[in-house]
C-alpha cells in the first residue's frame, strides 16, 4: 500500500479510480423486481475510493459479457458482477466472463466460496463465479444473493485496492531492491 492511503482505500497517484458494477438478473432486467445487490457492491467501491456509477442491470449471458466488455474498454479499473454464477440452466455469467479474462485469479474466486462455506452456508460451494483480470481492469464474479455480495465484499475489502495497484504498477518501488548478501560458501568469509 502505498504511504497516505489509508487500509482498504485505494491511493490517488495517477488517474482516479474507477469501478463498475454489473447486475446479472434476468427478472431484474425485466423490471419484475428491483435489484438489491448491485447498491451494496457500488457503495462497497466507493468505499474503495473508487468512482463508481449506478449498477448495470442487464440479462444473464451475453448482454452481461457486453456490459463487461465495454466496461474494460471505458478503462475502469475494477468490474464487480452479481448474479449468474450458480448451476441453473441461465446462469451464464462465469462462461462469458471467462472469455474476457488474459488472466484468472483462482484464489480470489476460492476465497469467496470459501468465506460463505465458512458462515454456514454449505450452498456458496457451488459458485461457479471466476476473477481474473481482462486488460487493465479486475474482474470478480459474485453470487446473486445479498449474503453472499456482503460476504463476498468483506474478502474484497482486503484485496480489491492491493490488486489495483498492482494493476497500475503502484506497487512496486521503481528502483529494484539491493541483491541479497549470503554468506561465501566453503571458503573464509
Amino acid at each position: 500500500m502505498n504511504e497516505g492511503a489509508a487500509e482498504g482505500e485505494i491511493a490517488q497517484e495517477g488517474p482516479e479510480g474507477r469501478g463498475a458494477v454489473v447486475v446479472a438478473s434476468n427478472r431484474a432486467a425485466r423490471g419484475v423486481y428491483d435489484d438489491t445487490t448491485g447498491p451494496l457492491l457500488v457503495d462497497a467501491l466507493r468505499s474503495w475510493g473508487l468512482r463508481t456509477g449506478d449498477p448495470v442491470v442487464v440479462p444473464d449471458g451475453g448482454p452481461v459479457g457486453e456490459a463487461i466488455a465495454a466496461a474494460v474498454v471505458d478503462g475502469v479499473d475494477v468490474v464487480l458482477t452479481t448474479g449468474g454464477t450458480g448451476i441453473s440452466p441461465t446462469d451464464r455469467t462465469p462462461d462469458v466472463t471467462r472469455g474476457l479474462l488474459e488472466r484468472e485469479l483462482p484464489g480470489v474466486a476460492e476465497a469467496l466460496r470459501a468465506a460463505g462455506v465458512a458462515k454456514g452456508v454449505p450452498t456458496a460451494a457451488l459458485s461457479r463465479g471466476l476473477a481474473g483480470v481482462a486488460g487493465r481492469t479486475l474482474v470478480v464474479n459474485l453470487p446473486g444473493s445479498r449474503g453472499g455480495v456482503k460476504d463476498g465484499i468483506e474478502v474484497l475489502a482486503g484485496i480489491v485496492p492491493h490488486a489495483v495497484e498492482q494493476l497500475r504498477g503502484l506497487d512496486h518501488s521503481a528502483d529494484p531492491p539491493p541483491p541479497a548478501r549470503h554468506p561465501r560458501r566453503g571458503g573464509a568469509s
